[in-house]
């Protein structure tokens, strides 16, 4: 393929992007950042629609001009899914670019300590956003030729790390069908990458896993070994940014990891 006959990634400045997990976190920071780069159009998914109002705000309090739209669900379950993204086509009228940072209720636990009934519903919601908000918009991105799907798991889907079986279990899942989709999407100039943090400061899931005598243990461990710094929400945005952005133009299939040193996954 020459080049003049390569697809042409679309400008932010044209483009539209859809974030689910998009009321706190890195999910929110990542809004803020794309409506500073120029993204004109922003929807934030969530499942409350109080806190959807308050990220909003905090949207626009960064970039007014910015078009902010809340849309509730929640993508782990298909009909909300669809709807979801449905609307947010609907609203702007495509969807250029998609982050998928939605987290799961469960933290690191021992195998053994984990109730049988309780497996499916850890890899359910931990896995089923990003594959389903995923196949719903690519063909959208297919036939406007562009578009860049970011998908966000974590080291545990690199490395094998006690407590997290189940959840490596469902970020190993993530990885890999988000490679085997940037294959798939290549040839239509869509783009997919994912991102492998392992502990990130400034969240809810820090407080959370941190309160936890076993995971607080696992993870006060990981972070010494962090010597370039522990990661948090803004470090994480400012690379997924970057790979929302035709900047990245020629890269996919990637699963980066950002921790700051902790392993070298």
């Amino acid at each position: 393929m020459s080049e003049a006959s390569r697809p042409t990634p679309i400008a932010f400045s044209q483009a539209s992007a859809l974030i689910t997990g998009g009321t706190s976190g890195v999910g929110l920071e990542t809004a803020c950042q794309l409506a500073e780069a120029g993204v004109p159009r922003i929807g934030l998914v969530g499942r409350s629609a109080e806190r959807g109002e308050a990220a909003r705000q905090t949207v626009l309090a960064r970039a007014p001009k910015v078009q902010v739209e809340f849309f509730a669900g929640d993508c782990n379950e298909t009909d909300q899914a669809v709807a979801v993204c449905e609307a947010a086509r609907a609203a702007f009228g495509s969807v250029d670019v998609l982050v998928n940072s939605t987290v799961g209720p469960y933290g690191p636990q021992l195998l053994k300590d984990i109730p049988v009934a309780q497996m499916q519903d850890i890899v359910l919601k931990q896995m089923m956003a990003p594959l389903l908000t995923s196949r719903i918009v690519l063909p959208w991105m297919s036939e406007r030729g562009a578009g860049s799907i970011i998908n966000i798991a974590s080291d545990a889907g690199k490395l094998t790390t006690p407590g997290e079986t189940v959840i490596g279990a469902a970020m190993a899942g993530i990885i890999m069908f988000s490679r085997a989709m940037a294959i798939e999407a290549k040839r239509n100039g869509v783009r997919v990458n994912i991102v492998t943090p392992s502990i990130i400061e400034g969240t809810a899931t820090y407080g959370q896993v941190m309160a936890g005598e076993f995971s607080g243990k696992l993870f006060g461990k990981a972070i010494k070994m962090a010597q370039l710094g522990v990661v948090n929400p803004s470090d994480m945005a400012q690379l997924i940014v970057f790979l929302a952005s035709p900047a990245s133009s020629k890269i996919s299939g990637q699963a980066i990891s950002c921790n700051g040193g902790i392993s070298a996954a």
